[in-house]
């Protein structure tokens, strides 16, 4: 496909058809894949055009490195199931704390510990939590928004994690920020004024902790689960195949070592991805599941399960992920498809003769939640953002990192919470309603009112701060 600065208005349709077929027909796979084929006839390269947009949106790194991800930790769910660990796992929670609240409470603070992976946290929060949710009849809707409120919005606030690191990366070289530490220490600085991604976490614990009502879906979702016992509803399409939620443990009347099935194998991820971010700048995600699946199947072997039973796990666990990959593959194709057509820079167009000092931080933190709606990605969304907004926010102040500079800083990676977390094209929205094992439509219709209303809150401080002149 041929580099296009912007087709303008034409270059939101694929994205916009995506969405709203995604909602109309709650199929997200099929929405994604019709709007692709319509972008590409819109972008004029003719039959081809599908097959080799996706050839170019898959070949590549980024791509192979979140497949083999997802590839690993479906086969990760599966060992842990057929060792029995998420189930003496679930049952030690379960037996300690029996009432509903202390489980959604127990839940979050799981969510709130997880922080080095927004990638990994989702995933072993909804399949740990999720027997013992289940249990006390706890939606799985509801499930999907404690594990992605507690995902993005603490990976975002945490500057020893890949967010801070990437966020600071794009920060060198901007005015005065000329390296690492300047851009990491302007990171930090930015945290407090990061009100989508703090407030999300608060309206987590306070829905959570029941000091807040659930409302709108969720009310529906949860009056559903604990009237009828309907953990999801009739009709919708969990994005966790059977293959992996049908995996009883192997071993019936045997109770294998929960240390060895499920905590070491966790402490081998967590050892991985914390040690190589500090020894390298960079959590190696992928590598720690890799070695953490290896370990188990060696773990598994050793236990007295069979090689052939192992090897059909590990395919069912493939299997069971591929919905969540199929919907990446999608996503990542139509991710390429708005940058060839410019969708950002015409949203970027769009908007430039409206901003001002007072203005920047909210029409900013807009920008970024229409962009990561659109596209899906958050870390695409600061990529473009942060170098049009900060270069800005530094004219306006002169050179000098003030708080305008750092509200704008934040209002990128905020705004790009936010869309992702309104958004069915979401690589982490993806992700929890995988290990909550819901309907993908679900899991975003029911997200959306609660997102939006601490994005309202956001948008409303930083009008306020505009106007009291920052």
């Amino acid at each position: 496909m041929h580099g296009v600065a912007t087709l303008g208005f034409v270059s939101v349709l694929p994205p916009l058809i995506a969405i709203v077929l995604a909602f109309w027909t709650r199929d997200t796979i099929l929405s994604l894949g019709i709007a692709c084929v319509i972008g590409v006839f819109l972008a004029g390269e003719g039959l081809l055009g599908f097959p080799n947009l996706m050839k170019q949106a898959l070949g590549n790194e980024g791509f192979s490195w979140i497949f083999l991800l997802e590839i690993f930790i479906g086969i990760l769910i599966a060992f842990f199931q057929r060792t029995g660990a998420i189930q003496s796992f679930s049952e030690i929670i379960g037996r300690r704390q029996r009432s509903r609240k202390r489980i959604e409470i127990s839940t979050w603070f799981m969510g709130l510990f997880v922080f080095f992976s927004d990638y990994f946290s989702p995933v072993f929060v909804g399949t740990t939590m999720r027997k013992v949710t289940d249990k006390v009849k706890m939606s799985r809707e509801k499930l999907a928004y404690i594990c992605d409120s507690t995902s993005a919005p603490v990976s975002v606030i945490v500057p020893i994690t890949g967010w801070a690191v990437f966020i600071s990366g794009l920060l060198i070289g901007l005015g005065p920020i000329q390296n690492e530490t300047d851009a990491l220490a302007v990171f930090t600085k930015s945290i407090p004024f990061n009100f989508y991604a703090v407030l999300s976490v608060v309206l987590v614990g306070l829905i959570a902790s029941g000091i807040i009502k659930d409302f709108g879906p969720m009310r529906k979702a949860e009056l559903r689960a604990q009237q009828e016992g309907k953990l999801i509803r009739d009709g919708s399409t969990p994005l966790i195949s059977k293959e992996l939620t049908n995996i009883d443990p192997y071993f019936k009347n045997k109770l294998l070592s929960i240390i060895w099935n499920f905590f070491l194998p966790v402490l081998i991820i967590i050892t991985i991805a914390l040690g190589t971010y500090i020894g390298l700048g960079s959590a190696k995600t992928m590598e720690a599941f890799l070695a953490a699946t290896v370990f188990l199947g060696i773990i598994m072997r050793f236990q007295g399960i069979p090689t052939k039973d192992i090897m059909d796990t590990a395919l069912n666990g493939i299997k069971g992920i591929m919905p969540a990959v199929m919907i990446l593959v999608f996503a990542y194709t139509i991710n390429a498809l708005s940058e060839q057509m410019g969708t950002a820079t015409y949203l970027i167009q769009i908007t430039e003769a409206w901003l001002n000092p007072g203005l920047l931080p909210a029409i900013t933190f807009l920008l970024a939640a229409v962009i990561a709606f659109s596209t899906g990605t958050s870390w695409g969304t600061f990529g473009i953002m942060i170098p049009l907004a900060v270069p800005l926010a530094i004219g306006f102040s002169g050179g000098e990192i003030d708080m305008i500079v750092l509200s704008t800083i934040a209002a990128v990676a905020g705004g790009g919470v936010f869309g992702d977390h309104c958004s069915p094209l979401s690589d982490t929205t993806i992700l929890a309603s995988t290990g909550a094992a819901v309907d993908h439509i679900d899991h975003v219709r029911t997200q959306i009112p609660y997102a939006v209303l601490v994005g309202i809150i956001g948008l409303v401080i930083y009008l306020t701060l505009g106007l009291l002149g920052l």
